[in-house]
């Protein structure tokens, strides 16, 4: 295996950071709160908890209920967090004590009769002054990435930044994220349709890397969109405290993959599924048999990564420690069914936590699912 590049170098590179941007960025990646007057992108650097690496989440604690495939999960800097619907296409806002809101449907979104719908949603890191959100679902001609306005407790203004992302029944991917480099990130399935996740010119089974406007980051190791390839059907997204990028992914019917991302790197599918020793690709830190996993959302708090499994139903931590993934642990196994979203409150030692039991592998029905929070002791 070759070296990899930090992190912190390739932040340095950009010519479009300056130093203030870089600050901010590194903030972000650890979990930073947001004050209330300000945006994402300035963040309060005093309430930044310390990583304690033998952390545990304690029991969980129902925020709200009566949710139905509650498929994303995004902060605002007042603390609530906007959450998408895959099937009603609905986004709601919630609050730290549980009051719901709806505030609007996103226009052109379909389902593929599988895991196609209304995905993920990302808020700006300048939401103080632009008010934007950005959200990945499934159209008539294929997945999308797209833009709204939030203000005044409602959504607006729908514009289409990236089309082009072929869609199928499954492996649609669909987590969207802004990284501590301010740029738009983006996990693309590929479509049930395994060599196009070794096609550096189509954007299916990839991490995407793009401006706020969608358009291809500089740096970029293609000249395209295209920052990872050799994706199956990748969900999850997060950065660790040292803003290394990590991915979940779902596999075929050996292996589910935990990836330490880097640009232009090369992750295996169809070639691989798992570790292997040909020649180009680059291992996963940590994988699964799928019946264990089936990942959809990652995220780093307290010194960990957290990982949600669908068809493994439990929530597993796993230590890192630099570019090492520890030894994982699962927790809560088959206690609260499929678990879909994890996302680190930020400003906080604590987790929130959603089901998808309602969907179609799960035993629940429409409005059978919850958001919670979990407690890191």
């Amino acid at each position: 295996m070759r070296k990899r590049s930090p992190f912190l170098t390739h932040l340095l590179s950009l010519p479009s950071l300056g130093a203030s941007a870089l600050a901010a960025g590194l903030l972000l990646a650890v979990g930073t709160a947001w004050p209330a007057t300000a945006g994402p992108s300035h963040p309060a650097g005093a309430n930044v908890p310390a990583a304690v690496a033998d952390s545990a989440p304690g029991k969980p604690v129902t925020v709200s209920e009566g949710w139905s495939i509650p498929w994303g999960l995004s902060w605002l800097p007042d603390g609530s967090a906007l959450l998408t619907e895959r099937d009603t296409f609905k986004v709601f806002s919630l609050t730290q004590d549980g009051k719901k809101k709806e505030v609007g449907k996103v226009p052109e979104v379909v389902t593929t009769g599988g895991e196609g719908g209304l995905l993920s949603i990302a808020v700006s890191p300048k939401w103080k002054s632009d008010h934007h959100v950005f959200v990945m679902h499934t159209a008539k001609e294929g997945n999308r990435i797209a833009r709204l306005t939030y203000q005044d407790g409602k959504l607006s203004d729908y514009t289409v930044l990236v089309k082009g992302i072929k869609k199928n029944t499954y492996h649609n991917g669909g987590r969207i994220k802004f990284g501590p480099d301010g740029l738009l990130y983006a996990t693309t399935g590929e479509a049930q349709t395994p060599d196009l996740a070794q096609d550096k010119k189509s954007l299916n089974g990839k991490v995407l890397r793009m401006t706020p406007d969608g358009k291809p980051a500089p740096g970029n190791p293609f000249g395209n969109l295209v920052y990872s390839y050799g994706h199956r059907n990748p969900q999850g997204l997060t950065w660790d405290a040292q803003g290394r990028l990590w991915e979940a992914e779902f596999g075929n019917a050996k292996y589910d993959e935990l990836n330490l991302i880097e640009s232009g790197k090369n992750y295996g599918w169809p070639v691989c599924e798992g570790t292997c020793s040909d020649d180009g690709m680059t291992n996963p830190k940590r994988q699964w048999p799928v019946k264990d996993a089936s990942p959809s959302a990652v995220t780093y708090a307290d010194g960990a990564l957290y990982m949600a499994a669908l068809r493994g139903q439990r929530l597993w931590r796993i230590p890192v420690d630099g570019t090492t993934a520890g030894t994982p642990k699962a927790y809560y196994t088959k206690d609260y069914g499929r678990l879909r979203t994890v996302e680190a409150v930020p400003g906080t030692k604590a987790l929130w936590l959603t089901t998808t039991n309602a969907d179609n592998n799960g035993d629940g029905g429409a409005g059978s699912d919850k958001v919670f929070r979990i407690d890191l002791k």
